[in-house]
Parts: C-alpha cells; structure tokens; sequence
C-alpha cells in the first residue's frame, strides 16, 4: 500500500497547462521514429537497456527471461503515447500510464490497441493514481516539466509499494545539457522549440535530495551520453542526462 502517512494533497495536478499543450501537440506523429519525437526514439534503447537492468537487479531476474515484470503493476508517469508503457507491457507488467495531454493518451490508447496490448491509460497527473500502489514507478524526462519537482517526487513515492524500485531520468543542468539540448537540439530543429527550460533541469544532488526528502533511498546513479559513433548511451558521466533509482528506506 501507498505510504499512509503521505497527505492527498500532494495529489494535485502539478502539470503546466502550457507544458502539456506543447506536447499534445506533438501527439500525432509521436510514434513517427523520423517526426517530431524523433529524439525520444533515439533515446529508447539506452533507457529500455537501463530499465532492464535495474528490474534484474532489484528483484534479482533472469536477464535472460521474457516476463521479469510478470505479476508486478508498473506506473509510468508522463508516459506520452507510449513509447515506454509498451515495453513495460510486453516485460509481463501490469500497466497504468498517465500524461496530462489527453492527446497524448488518444495516440497512446489507439497504439496499443493497434498492437494488442492491454495498457491502462488515464488522462492527468498524480492525482490520476492517488491511493494506489504499483511495485515499479518509472517517470523518464518528465520532472523537468513539472512546477513543483518536490511535491512530484513524493507523489511518486507515496505510490511505491514496500518492495517497489522507483526509477526517474532528467538532464542535469550543466554547460553541456544547454548546448546539447537547447542551442543544438532546439536551435537545429531536432528538438521541438520550446519543448526545455534549462533552469527547471536538475543536478544529481538537488534530485537525491528530492527523494531522500520523500522517504526514499538513492540506490544508483547512472549517466546518459552521447557520442557519434555510439549515439546515446549509458555512461559514468551524468553531464548531458542521467537516471537514479531509488528505493523505500
């Protein structure tokens, strides 16, 4: 069960309605590897690798099996229209994905049920799974965009069972990120303009405190980098973009 004594207040929509214009409008081609999401779909392998190495090692799996996350419940939080949900999907979890542009959800709905797969998806925020309990939470390049990075993070924990492993990714605020991202990503057009803001991005230590302050324990931090021989990859260094996985303390 979700942390009894987390007040449902921090259940609120903590989603900026400009924010989640801006992505609704990219709903329509968001599964296009060559549209405007073409960069999410390049950043897929990294994440789904790194997804698949912390479900292993967290609830000491067979690398090698079809189904780590069979009879386990996943929440993916800001899920877009998909691209994540339907792996969790396919690694056996039960699903529940949620994204504050309905649009989003539209794509995300028709997607899946084109490829068969069973995903609950709901329109909203936190507040959409309030009182729940999922045994994974994965939230990927989405704490940026929220208001309120804190109440974001104990909402998250509040819904991540004993046992659970919660796994969040964000770019750090660095040099480098606002080049990459912003001067490069968006200036180039690779990026859709506007889709950042380089003061909401957050360094390793403003975010461990985030949920240490939630009544978690950081269990690893791990980098993602770019190269062009390797393009995205996971990495020690966590200057461009990184993942921390966390546990209840």
């Amino acid at each position: 069960m979700p942390d009894a004594t987390v007040t449902t207040d921090i259940f609120t929509t903590m989603i900026d309605p400009g924010e989640a214009a801006h992505f609704g409008k990219l709903a329509a081609d968001w599964w296009d590897p060559k549209g405007s999401s073409a960069m999410l779909h390049r950043l897929n392998p990294p994440r789904l690798r790194y997804l698949r190495e912390q479900i292993d090692a967290h609830w000491g799996g067979d690398p090698q099996g079809f189904a780590p996350l069979a009879g386990k419940r996943a929440l993916d939080m800001g899920c877009g229209a998909g691209l994540l949900a339907e792996p969790l999907a396919r690694l056996g979890a039960t699903v529940t994905a949620v994204d504050a542009a309905p649009e989003n959800i539209g794509a995300a709905r028709a997607h899946a049920a084109a490829v068969g797969l069973a995903i609950d998806y709901r329109a909203g925020t936190t507040d959409a799974v309030a009182g729940e309990a999922f045994d994974l939470v994965v939230s990927f390049e989405v704490i940026e965009h929220v208001p309120d990075p804190a109440a974001f993070v104990r909402a998250l924990a509040a819904v991540l069972a004993p046992g659970g492993l919660m796994l969040l990714s964000t770019p750090n605020r660095t040099p480098l990120s606002r080049l990459a991202m912003i001067t490069i990503g968006e200036g180039t057009g690779q990026i859709p303009r506007g889709t950042h803001d380089w003061d909401k991005f957050l360094t390793p230590d403003e975010l461990t405190a985030l949920i240490e302050d939630a009544g978690l324990t950081v269990a690893g931090t791990r980098g993602l980098a770019f190269s062009p021989g390797a393009g995205f990859h996971l990495s020690e260094t966590t200057a461009l973009d990184y993942f921390v996985a966390a546990v209840r303390a």
